[in-house]
């Protein structure tokens, strides 16, 4: 079984992040090859905060020596090669780790990709939850490919359409 907790700080405005955040994280894992985790003991938690450009900034030169703010941050708190063992007869709780969104990068991509935030917002939680299951796209184009198809696979599920597809105009 999985859980997710959300924390909704300022500025994200008034809305239904806490489900969406939800929704995002179960179409991800089920979309991977760990999509067990979503029916399996122990629970699996996801920790999902939404906060501020100066708060993500704070955490990219904190964790990946990079000043600046960007979109979303994972936080894996399970390496790779362990998740198929989480379900070795535990029966306590498994933080599968943290996802950070920052509201201005979110919504500035958002416009650009002329999408809602809510859309984009989706995307990225797809992205933050594919890293914290051991994907990376930094780790050549065979891997970016793979997480690519995953995401697209999450977001038709939920109803969105492809972000990488190449838009003519």
């Amino acid at each position: 079984m999985i859980q997710i907790e959300t924390a909704i700080e300022r500025p994200w405005p008034a809305g239904r992040w806490d489900a969406l955040g939800d929704r995002a994280v179960r179409a991800a894992v089920d979309a991977s090859v760990h999509g067990d985790i979503l029916i399996m003991r122990p629970m699996v938690e996801v920790s999902i905060r939404y906060t501020s450009d100066e708060e993500v900034q704070k955490l990219n030169r904190t964790y990946r020596h990079k000043d600046k703010p960007t979109n979303v941050l994972s936080f894996p708190m399970i390496q790779p090669d362990l998740l198929d063992g989480i379900n070795d007869g535990d029966d306590g709780e498994t933080l599968l780790g943290d996802i950070v969104l920052a509201y201005g990068v979110t919504a500035r991509e958002a416009a650009e990709k002329n999408v809602t935030v809510e859309a984009h917002a989706i995307h990225l939680i797809v992205h933050g939850t594919l890293h914290l299951l051991g994907y990376d796209h930094e780790q050549g184009e065979a891997e970016a490919e793979a997480m690519e198809e995953i995401e697209r696979v999450a977001l038709a599920a939920l109803g969105i359409s492809d972000p990488y597809a190449v838009r003519e105009g």
